[in-house]
Parts: structure tokens; sequence; C-alpha cells
């Protein structure tokens, strides 16, 4: 990856008393009069670096009046205002600045007159730029001692610091080393427009501009890639619950919004990890959100593998932690994170992406993305399992453990990676290296997705379901705790269980890699008083010594790990806990008018009647945006397995969310029709694809329940 990724979906996000516009490596967080200021976390920003940080709109010495916000797509916004000319009686004259983010930032500003007399007026855009990067702004450790260069020249306002610089400009323009002027009058009943656009300079060269003034704004390519994405996607009717048309409908367009590409393989389309701090590539969080958008759009998938197939570690080099065969944590262009991993702009600490993309690859292949392009995969597949046995087991014990190569990398290298996310019962914080329970249901969950490749491309499966069933056989000997009846939470530095009650192991029910004789008591855990909140499951049980709902990892409620839980209980047969758990998820999604946030604090629904957000919560972020699309494949129990030519689907629907049906369904290269009220039907199937309610290979299934028929 070379430069700025591209990104389109839905409308602009407004939070508190700001906007966020995205597309790729380029956002603008701005306050809702459109105006950028330089005192809190606002700016353009382009690569990790804010290439402004002042934008003011001023006619006549003074802002205009702000008056509304008219959000589109999730890279425009149109501010209005009027001027507040000093004149006597009410302003006609409204000020209309549209706002494009994309490889920098393009603003048409109109000035429109209702009045009867022309109007002369002065318009000035006061420009800053102090190209600090992403993290310093977010954390709010901006250095204010590293000045800019800004220079006038023929061709527009140039400001840079080291390798990165903004070139602003304008037709008509005045320029001086911190603006520019426009000397206007606008005539009665009509209109004066200028456009303005500030494009990055990295090494001396100008971005490409992603809408280009000599071509109108609907030809540009994040027009068009939006277009495509509302066309070409799934349709749900949803006859009896509104609530769930909403939630689901608004998942969509945020996994839209989310999607980011590569301009050098512009047809590989990944998915970022959430608006607008983590507009890049994570290993974890693009695998996860990706298969459980399948249902929408397996390319999402598949281009999520083959970037991360590309990025995947060659070499030992302990500041970015990169091993060979490993994926990657995250990808980041700004300087701060050069400088960390040693002049590298890929970070590699992470224990789960590696297994996780093994697991993605069997997805795809149950989807029917085509044998060619799995064949291309399984030599990634098989380095990454390579890893798992000469990086990833540290000490030869036979499971994944994590500790870091260098004291500026993650201490934690699951998905709870904060400082302080695993700890015993006691709130003893656990010392690495550490084996993940997760990270080892992943890992048998690999070894069964390599198994499955195997028989796709016509080679003996054995070996690798050897191997799962061997580490199922010793991960539920080494991590059982018989006296507790229940699971450890990880194995720290001194092989000792730790003992937390925690959600970490409703992934290993996902997984499949809990005996069936503790499943019930797993269940009962995770659905108890103590984890199960109303909106979702803790990440961390109320009796904890750690406990804290409103803390990041210790108590809060992580919508795509209670998802995953919902999923797990499911694959078990706890047909009634999966239910209670997905409603309650979408009933949180509904609270927050269809959008499930990153997190939201994990208090009791019976002590606050609306789930309680967590502050600087992620919105839209790709695995909660995911997870109300994987929930429905969960109640559908929905499972391709094209390859075995077939589909399973036993639907365990709420009634109140029937009748359903799901039009143009991507499976195989076909679209498929899903229809559910007291009937299954299912049209459109791929030639050779038959459909079945029989159990898929390691699901368990209930001893008693009811099904609605199915017909073809």
């Amino acid at each position: 990856m070379t430069g700025g990724w591209a990104f389109e979906g839905h409308p602009a996000t407004l939070s508190g008393s700001t906007i966020t516009l995205v597309n790729g490596t380029s956002f603008c967080v701005c306050g809702h009069d459109g105006e950028i200021r330089a005192d809190g976390p606002q700016g353009t920003f382009f690569m990790d670096t804010r290439i402004v940080s002042g934008w003011h709109v001023s006619i006549d010495g003074s802002p205009a009046e702000p008056i509304t916000t008219v959000p589109a797509e999730p890279f425009r916004t149109t501010f209005l205002g009027r001027a507040l000319l000093g004149r006597h009686g009410e302003s006609s004259l409204l000020v209309e600045r549209t706002r494009y983010i994309g490889a920098g930032m393009r603003e048409d500003v109109v000035l429109r007159n209702f009045g009867p007399q022309d109007v002369p007026v002065t318009v000035t855009v006061h420009v800053h730029a102090d190209f600090a990067d992403l993290f310093e702004v977010k954390e709010d450790r901006v250095r204010t001692d590293r000045p800019h260069s800004a220079e006038v020249r023929e061709d527009g306002l140039w400001l840079h610091r080291g390798s990165r610089g903004v070139r602003v400009r304008a037709d008509h323009a005045e320029y001086e080393l911190d603006r520019l002027t426009f000397r206007a009058v606008v005539p009665a009943r009509s209109q004066w427009t200028t456009r303005v656009t500030a494009r990055p300079v990295v090494d001396g060269e100008l971005a490409p501009a992603q809408f280009p003034l000599d071509q109108p704004v609907e030809q540009s390519a994040p027009m068009a890639r939006a277009r495509q994405w509302h066309e070409m996607g799934p349709v749900l009717r949803v006859f009896g619950a509104p609530s769930l048309m909403r939630t689901l409908h608004q998942s969509r367009q945020d996994l839209g919004a989310l999607r980011i590409f590569d301009p050098d393989r512009p047809q590989d389309t990944v998915i970022a990890a959430g608006a607008p701090w983590f507009m890049t590539l994570f290993g974890r969080d693009s695998i996860l959100s990706s298969l459980m958008s399948l249902p929408i759009d397996p390319t999402l998938a598949l281009g999520t593998a083959q970037t991360l197939a590309r990025h995947q570690g060659t070499v030992v080099e302990p500041n970015s932690e990169e091993e060979p065969g490993r994926i990657l944590h995250e990808i980041r262009f700004g300087a701060d994170a050069s400088l960390a991993l040693g002049g590298r702009n890929v970070y590699y600490g992470t224990a789960d992406a590696t297994p996780l993309f093994v697991m993605l690859l069997g997805e795809l292949a149950g989807w029917g993305i085509g044998d060619d392009r799995l064949a291309a995969l399984l030599p990634h597949a098989d380095r990454a399992l390579d890893w798992v046995d000469r990086h990833g087991d540290r000490d030869g014990d036979g499971f994944v453990e994590y500790h870091r190569a260098t004291e500026r990398g993650l201490v934690n290298q699951g998905w709870k990676d904060s400082w302080d996310g695993i700890n015993f019962a006691d709130g003893t914080i656990a010392r690495s290296p550490l084996a993940l329970c997760e990270v080892q249901g992943y890992v048998y969950a690999a070894f069964r997705a390599r198994a499955c490749l195997a028989r796709v491309s016509g080679d003996d499966p054995e070996y690798w379901e050897d191997r799962a069933q061997s580490l199922k056989e010793r991960f539920n000997e080494a991590f059982w705790l018989p006296e507790l009846g229940r699971y450890a939470v990880a194995l720290d530095h001194a092989k000792r269980p730790v003992d937390s009650v925690a959600s970490n192991i409703g992934h290993c029910l996902w997984t499949g890699i809990v005996d069936e004789d503790k499943a019930e008591l797993v269940a009962e855990s995770l659905m108890s008083k103590e984890m199960f909140t109303g909106w979702g499951v803790r990440t961390l049980a109320s009796g904890m010594g750690a406990y804290n709902p409103m803390s990041y990892h210790n108590g809060s409620v992580w919508p795509h790990d209670s998802t995953i839980i919902a999923a797990g209980l499911m694959r078990y047969g706890f047909v009634e806990h999966a239910q209670r758990l997905a409603n309650a998820l979408f009933d949180a999604a509904e609270a927050f008018g269809g959008r499930l946030p990153e997190l939201l604090c994990g208090f009791d629904r019976s002590e606050y009647a609306q789930p309680v957000p967590y502050p600087t919560s992620c919105s839209p972020q790709a695995w909660a945006s995911a997870s109300p699309v994987h929930l429905l494949r969960v109640l559908l129990r929905l499972e391709p397995a094209v390859p075995e030519g077939k589909v399973s689907i036993a639907p365990a629907l709420p009634d109140a969310f029937l009748p359903i049906a799901l039009d143009n369904v991507p499976l195989a290269g076909a679209r498929v029709t899903v229809e559910v009220d007291t009937k299954v039907r299912v049209s459109g199937l791929p030639e050779g694809i038959v459909l079945s309610d029989e159990a898929t290979p390691g699901f368990v299934r209930p001893a008693r329940e009811t099904r609605p028929k199915w017909t073809n």
C-alpha cells in the first residue's frame, strides 16, 4: 500500500458538537458550522497527519450565523448560514458551504443573494496547518514548538513541514501566508461561487484529486462506488419488526461507509476499523467485520484476506513485532507511528489475527468464493499456521502466547488490548506471556478451516483434523477449573490459570473448542445476572475485583463480543439464550437510533431504562456495524457449505421478527432469496447446491426445538 485509501457509504457522522466526514485516509472533524478549530481534536487529516488545523470562512470580517447542516454521503456535507453584514434588517445573503473529503479537502462556497440589490463583499478563508500526528491530536498532546513554512506561489498557498505539506488554491483568490481573500459582488437575486481545494503534498508530490474541478461531482470515483454499493447489496423485507429493519439498513449503510480501497489495487476492498480515528486496515477488526458481513458482500472478506496476505510478515523485526507468517495488527502512516515502528508503517503485535485469517479463508470456502482464489491464498494460510508453531507457541507447550517484543508495543495482544484487560478474579493484573482462551479457540478453528481447505483442494484433511482434536483435548485439560466450574481466561507467565469470569470464553463456544459436557455451565455463566445486562454480555462479571461498568474492557458491553457469544450459544444448541441475547442487542441498537456503537457501559437494564453510552466510543465502528448482520445469520442458522454442495438453514427467529425475507443474498456467484414465516422458502440457489436443515459439521443441535418447515 503506497498511498491513501478511498472510502464510501453513509451520511457524515454527527456526534455532539462535531461532524465527521471520512474518505479513506482522509477525514475531517469540524464544528456544526463547518469551522475547524485547532484547540480540540478537529482538523482535516491525510495519511494520519493533520494537514489543516484551522479553517475559518468570514464575510466582511465576520463568520456566518449558522443555520443548519445538511449531511449527504460520508464524504460530503453542506453547511448553511447567513451573512451578518451589519446592515439594517434581516440578512438576505445565504452562505452555502459544501465540503468534500478525499485526498484532502474541497469546499464549494456559494453566496446566494435574495435581496433586490447587488451586494459587494470580501470573503476570507483563513487557513492554518500544524502537520501534527493523528494521535497527538486525538490525545491532546500537540506540540506548538514545531514551525512550518508558508509560501505563496503562482498556483496557490503552499504550507509544509518536513515531507508533509498542503497546497490551498482557488480561482480569483488573493493569497497571503495564512489566508485566501476574494473581493466579489453578489448580483441581486443571484449568486456568487468559488471552489477552494486543500490538497496534500507528500515528498513534494500533490496527491491525486478525488473530486476534480473539471468534472461533475456525480462522476467522481467515490460517488460511483457509493451508488454501486446501494444497488448491488441484499434487500431485507421485514413485515412485523420495523426497528429490526432500521437497524439492518443502518448496518448496511455503515459497512458501505467503512470500505476502503487501495489505489494500487482498486479491486481489493477491505473494511476499516472505525470512524474517525481508525480509518485504516486492522488485522483482527477487519477480519471479524468482513466475516460477519459475508451475507452482504463476500468480496469484502476476500479483499481483506488478499490485502492482509500481501502484508504478511516475512522477517523478525522487534520494533514492529513482525515475524514470518504473522498477520498484521494495524497500518499507520503518521510520523509518530513510523518512528515507533523503526521507520515502518505496519505493526504486527497481535496474537489472534493470524489464526483468524485462516478461519476467514475457511468461511470464504463455505460461501463459494472460488477455488482459484482460495488456491492463491492457501500458501498464506500455511505460512500463518507455521507462525502458530514457530512463533505463536513461544515455549512449546502447544498453546499460542504473546509477550511484546518492544516497550512501545501493546502489553495485551488479544482483542481486549488495554493494559489492564486481562486480570485475575481478585483484580490482579495478569503478567505476560499470556495464553488467552479465545486465541486457542481461534487456532482450533483455524486447524479445522485448513482441513476444509484441504478437502477443497483434493488433499487429505486428516493431519489438520488430528491437530484440531489434539488441541481441543489439551485445552479442556489445561484451561478447565473443576473446583470453580469454569474455564480460565488465560494461562499467565507462570502457567497459572487466570480465574476471572469474563466474556472471552464465549468466543470458545463460537469456535467449538469447548467440550459438550462443560458447555451448559459456560452458557449459564454468560447469561447470569453478573454478566448479562439486558443490553448484552459484560466483558467482565460484576463480582470480579477489576469490575467497572465504565471501563473499556472490564465490565463494558461490546456488541461484537456479545454477537460472537450469541453465535456460540446457538452453535451448542442454547437457542433461548441466543434469542434473548440477540433481542437485547437489537433493543440496544434501536436505543442508539439503529446504529450499535463500538461499546457501551455495562450498567444493568433495570438500573437505567436506556443503554448508557461509553464516552469515546467510535461510531460507526466496523464490527459493531457488522454485528446485526451476523446476528440475523445466527438466528437463521444459515451455514453455506458450497464445497459440500449444500446450504444449511434451520431458522430460530423470534416470533416478533416473522415474517421476514432476504433478497439478493450473494452465494457462489448467484443471488439467493430466503423467505421465512411458517415455512422456509429458498430460491435462486446456484446449480448443484441443495438446501438442508441438517446440522453443519461440528455444530451441536438441541434435543428439542421447533423449526419452520422448509421447501425449495
